[in-house]
């Protein structure tokens, strides 16, 4: 980065400089973990956070992918870190309550392990096809499958995670035999789509749109209510005909323990960073919606999400 442009992007944050330098006091926050692969969009929130909070905070903040058992590593990492505000957890909030429903033996209690902190970003998933499958919308995607059950395979990032539970929803509204195959993180997918590997996933829009406009994969529908500013072309998968509306979101969360005034400077430094144009503009371009939440309107989100998300297993039955 120039001299110019880093000056511009000083000034641009300088609206959240006293609630940082308060934070930068009291909360010695270095370390922010990411419990998925790199390169997919999750990393990359989690890396402009660090980016932009850092400087603010007058240190370096690393970010670590600890990526594996479906995002179980990087969790137990943060829930046994020291609740000394130097590590926090940046994931799927889907993942923080989908894992305790679907383990046979929850390795971690949501509310005892962990302290939420904010709402950052809500987005939405997307049915992509590679060139291994000709069609042209949904329907011509459920007759290929219906003409090549012995391919009849799809993607998604990650086990026990929304994209894996639409995918089920899909498969039990089709009536067609699907085999669910697990990534790590929704790079190695969109590979495998575009390599012809692979005949479809259930992803986040969000990565599948630089493929997509460039020809490489197609997105045949979005799993959000209304069809995305960013795809307006691509119907919804309420349009096709089928029953899946759904979306997802990433949350900031620390370990249990983390003192008030920790969490406090925290909430308050994360709020105006996402109240400031820098990082409104960056969200636009990359596709999510900027959603930040925290306090008890966290919570009254927290619990509607855990409400429908059991409502979903259960009819799919597969909840705990």
């Amino acid at each position: 980065m120039d001299r110019r442009n880093f000056l511009a992007g000083s000034i641009g944050w300088s609206l959240v400089a006293g609630a940082a330098e308060a934070f930068a006091q009291s909360g010695p926050l270095t370390k922010i973990i990411f419990p998925f692969a790199a390169g997919g969009s999750g990393d990359t929130l989690s890396r402009l956070l660090a980016q932009h909070i850092g400087p603010l905070l007058d240190r370096n903040i690393i970010v670590e992918d600890r990526n594996g058992g479906d995002g179980l590593i990087g969790i137990k990492a943060v829930k046994g870190a020291k609740p000394d505000g130097t590590t926090i957890l940046v994931t799927t909030g889907p993942t923080m309550f989908l894992l305790p429903m679907v383990e046979t033996q929850p390795s971690f209690d949501r509310d005892r392990d962990f302290m939420p902190v904010s709402l950052l970003t809500r987005f939405e998933f997307c049915v992509a096809i590679g060139p291994a499958v000709d069609a042209k919308d949904f329907a011509g995607l459920v007759a290929w499958l219906k003409a090549n059950p012995a391919k009849a395979s799809f993607g998604v990032p990650s086990n026990g995670t929304i994209p894996h539970f639409a995918g089920s929803r899909l498969e039990q509204i089709l009536g067609i035999p699907l085999t669910r195959v697990a990534y790590r993180g929704t790079t190695p997918i969109i590979n495998d789509l575009l390599g012809g590997h692979l005949p479809f996933a259930v992803i986040t829009a969000a990565d599948a749109i630089p493929q997509h406009r460039g020809g490489g994969i197609k997105i045949l529908g979005v799993s959000s209510e209304v069809r995305s500013p960013f795809l307006p072309d691509v119907p919804t998968l309420k349009e096709s005909g089928l029953d899946v509306e759904t979306q997802n979101w990433r949350m900031v969360a620390a370990p249990p323990g983390i003192g008030d005034q920790d969490k406090a400077m925290l909430v308050d430094t994360v709020q105006k960073m996402a109240e400031s144009d820098p990082w409104k503009n960056i969200v636009a371009k990359k596709g999510w919606a900027n959603t930040f939440l925290a306090g008890p309107d966290f919570e009254t989100y927290l619990k509607s999400e855990v409400d429908t998300t059991t409502a979903i297993l259960t009819q799919l039955g597969i909840a705990q």
